[in-house]
């Protein structure tokens, strides 16, 4: 660094004049030294100190870091230095520590809370930044290092920087996908317009929106468009919209400026304000060449205030119009549909079922006559088939009967107790009651004896 070269010559300068004081103060210890000495010699005693020719100036690293500590804090009270950012930690207190380096050497540095919270952009290792501010030796570690009051990116701008790392971290979030860009309402009902109530812009859009689209319900959220507390109310205004009952879109924005000026549409709680916006927002920043991080996040940019107003509602001189040209198409088709109904119309009544309508119904009773005579005819033939079929099983089941079997001279026997068909002298005693079933009718009887077949 250049730095080094420029203090270490005035290191030595004022190191010299501080050893020069150091050095009167020994002077003095070592006249103290002699007296004493002078006195032991007239006493005889030898003295145990080494001559005052041979005593060195002695400094304590304190006293040696504090002379230091005088010399580099007095001399470099505010310095510019260049060089590359490497361990920086962000404490949890809010103060940043790093290190600037170059090849030849490196030097501590210091971003106290206050000024980093001033930082625009996210100071990262591997940056070329400059850094300003005064140089202080810490004492505890032995080490100068630089208190800084300003750091900003060598070759950009510091504004510049953080709106390319926001604007790649929203992008890696997917805040700028047009996937999730919300079409605009074609005929909005309310419209919240964000937007300092004294500019000229808020005057250009209320103009063209009662203009353009007089039906349509204004609510303006003011709020500060620039300087401190700017990025806390557009945000804040953004997230009421959520409470604002039947709003249908949002134009957010001011008129033109420097990249300063429109910073608070660049500050990321503006952005994330915009996103979590439950209904479309039109962002309209500045002039066509502004480009913000407002404008990529919202779902539709307009290249001004007065272009945003001209967007979210149509002309009614042009919905006139396109109502009026839809009446005449609709007349057209209604007439033209009428028009084919009558002829379809006319085509039908001259056919044959319309012209003579009671033909049909003849040759539909014929064909009724014709069905109820086959009907009747074939069911006299099942009828007939059924009871030839039915007296073939009669004579069938006559055949197998028993009672044909009593009917040529045999009988059945049964006993009254119980109707047990007997069919052995076995089952029957005397004094048993039975009956005997004929070929017609049927004789009970008492058995007086029984006979068994020997």
């Amino acid at each position: 660094m250049t730095l080094c070269v420029a203090f270490e010559a005035i290191l030595c300068d004022h190191a010299t004049r501080s050893i020069a004081t150091v050095r009167s103060h020994a002077e003095r210890g070592n006249e103290l030294w002699r007296t004493q000495l002078g006195k032991t010699s007239s006493q005889g005693s030898e003295p145990s100190m080494p001559s005052p020719q041979e005593a060195p100036e002695v400094l304590t690293v304190g006293q040696l870091t504090a002379v230091l500590r005088g010399v580099v804090e007095q001399c470099f009270p505010d310095v510019w230095v260049a060089g590359e950012v490497s361990n920086c930690q962000k404490a949890g207190s809010g103060h940043i520590y790093f290190t600037l380096k170059d090849e030849e050497a490196q030097l501590k540095a210091i971003l106290w809370k206050s000024a980093a919270s001033k930082l625009k952009f996210d100071l990262r290792d591997g940056m070329e930044v400059i850094a300003n501010g005064p140089l202080e030796v810490y004492p505890a570690r032995g080490q100068y290092q630089i208190i800084c009051q300003r750091v900003q990116p060598q070759g950009i701008g510091s504004l510049e920087l953080a709106l390319r790392q926001l604007q790649e971290k929203l992008s890696a979030e997917g805040l700028f996908d047009p996937a999730r860009k919300r079409p605009l309402p074609e005929f909005p009902r309310t419209i919240a317009l964000v937007t300092s109530p004294t500019g000229a812009a808020v005057r250009d859009m209320l103009q063209i929106l009662s203009r353009r689209w007089p039906l349509a319900r204004v609510l303006l959220l003011p709020v500060l468009v620039q300087g401190d507390g700017a990025k806390e109310q557009i945000a804040t205004a953004l997230g009421s919209i959520a409470h604002l009952p039947d709003v249908d879109v949002v134009i957010c924005g001011r008129g033109g400026g420097s990249l300063e000026d429109l910073w608070a549409f660049n500050e990321e709680i503006v952005a994330r304000a915009i996103a979590a916006c439950p209904v479309p927002v039109v962002s309209a920043v500045g002039h066509e060449i502004d480009v913000t991080i407002a404008d990529l996040v919202a779902d539709r940019r307009a290249l001004t205030p007065s272009e945003a107003a001209e967007l979210v509602v149509p002309s009614v001189d042009e919905v006139r119009i396109l109502l009026a040209r839809q009446r005449e198409r609709l007349t057209a088709a209604l007439r033209n549909r009428a028009r084919q109904s009558r002829l379809a119309l006319d085509g039908l009544a001259q056919r044959r079922c319309f012209a003579r309508p009671i033909d049909g119904v003849h040759e539909r009773a014929t064909r009724l006559d014709d069905l109820e005579a086959r009907i009747v005819r074939a069911a006299r033939g099942l009828v007939a088939r059924s009871r030839a079929e039915v007296n073939a099983f009669a004579g069938q089941l006559d055949a197998l009967s028993p009672l044909g079997v009593l009917s040529r001279g045999y009988s059945l026997t049964k006993r009254l107790s119980d109707g047990l068909v007997l069919t052995s002298s076995d089952d029957i005693q005397p004094g048993d009651r039975i009956s005997t079933l004929l070929g017609s009718g049927a004789i009970v009887s008492t058995v007086d004896s029984v006979m068994v077949d020997e």
